[in-house]
């Protein structure tokens, strides 16, 4: 080696010790026969992309994808109807005011798990879409599902038009979709992080008692009050908020579809409650308590995040969170599908072009709807 490369090599190895942000900009593939991974039953074959839905397990699916043909529009499907109302934080009772950030801020020397913050006040406005299926009958209690980060804009069609499709071939019943738009920002110290990584039941409470009334209201629907017909899903932590709203009210929701759920400690403020934020789930809660109502199912890409930040607590691998996920939850009997998608990073859009109308098929599965 020449001395010229000794001193360049020398040096990045100081930069990544002193800087080791730099080092995982770019998150490792993880194998799916790593030591930590589950076992996973290969999905082979065009024709059948995805796992079976009468099928509980850790599956493995990739590298290369073929698109849901449920995404595509088609002329003798009856569409459902789209709309949008917006709610004014100053109006609401939770979350009133906002917070957000200007820095992300350091770690606690006293508390590595979690971090100081500087926050200010904010009010902000939040977005909320809603998807009637054509064949709702008024005045019935309609099955329906939550969706958080929903649209800021204009509506997102993709997911009505998945719902148009399957409910016109009865293979999911004809549900109202709720996409609520999230409070702005991103993790500790800004509002989404509130309100999707806190570990307590009060975001699905928020939800229950000033966003589903509006719906009701606004969109001329009636929303059941079954948990069983009740299903919540969501990305990142989107995902972690989903599974946190059904853990915490199991009374309110028992159907969760989550796709690189933030199953890692992401929770600010600290509680030390639940010192470890969603890591907490397959830490604790999940094997040390008695199995819930409780319907999951998840995907992550191989290569998902892997401490995309600061905190170096050993708890930010979003793959070895959801790895620990199907473990912990394979061994209290839980119903769960857990998709390991090669080629894929967070959010696994690649992915989940694929497999997110059979996601939405199976997290309704055994869904008895009632007889009028």
């Amino acid at each position: 080696m020449s001395k010229l490369h000794r001193t360049l090599s020398a040096l990045a190895l100081g930069l990544a010790l002193a800087v080791p942000c730099l080092v995982t900009a770019q998150p490792p593939t993880r194998s799916f026969d790593a030591p930590s991974a589950p076992d996973f039953s290969l999905v082979t074959g065009e024709n059948a992309p995805n796992p079976p839905l009468n099928a509980d397990g850790n599956f493995l699916i990739g590298p290369k994808y073929v698109p849901a043909p449920e995404r595509n529009e088609r002329a003798d499907v009856p569409k459902g109807r789209v709309q949008q109302f917006t709610m004014d934080s100053r109006e609401g009772k939770r979350f009133n005011p906002g917070i957000a950030r200007k820095v992300f801020g350091k770690v606690d020397p006293k508390n590595p798990k979690t971090l100081i913050v500087d926050t200010h006040e904010i009010d902000y406005e939040r977005k909320i879409t809603v998807y009637v299926p054509a064949q709702y009958k008024p005045g019935t209690p309609a099955p329906f599902m939550v969706c958080h980060d929903g649209p800021k804009g204009a509506p997102k069609m993709l997911l009505p038009r998945i719902l148009d499709n399957l409910i016109s071939q009865k293979r999911v019943p004809p549900m109202v979709l709720i996409m609520i738009a999230n409070g702005g920002g991103d993790a500790q110290g800004h509002e989404r992080g509130r309100e999707y990584d806190t570990m307590s039941g009060l975001f699905a409470e928020y939800i229950e008692e000033e966003v589903l009334p509006l719906v009701a209201k606004n969109c001329g629907v009636r929303l059941t009050k079954d948990p069983d017909a009740r299903a919540v899903m969501g990305s990142s932590s989107g995902g972690s908020a989903a599974l946190i709203m059904a853990w915490f009210r199991p009374d309110l929701y028992h159907r969760v579809l989550t796709t690189s759920g933030t199953f890692v400690n992401q929770q600010w403020p600290f509680d030390p409650n639940y010192p470890d934020g969603a890591w907490g789930f397959h830490n604790k809660l999940i094997p040390e308590s008695p199995a819930k109502p409780i319907r999951l199912f998840m995907a992550v890409g191989d290569r998902d995040n892997y401490n995309p930040n600061v905190m170096r607590d050993g708890m930010h691998d979003w793959v070895e969170a959801n790895h620990r996920m199907a473990k912990a939850l394979k061994a209290k009997g839980y119903h769960y599908q857990y998709l390991f998608c090669q080629d894929s990073g967070h959010g696994v859009g690649n992915a989940k072009a694929q497999f997110l109308p059979h996601a939405i098929e199976w997290v309704w599965q055994n869904y008895k709807q009632p007889s009028e």
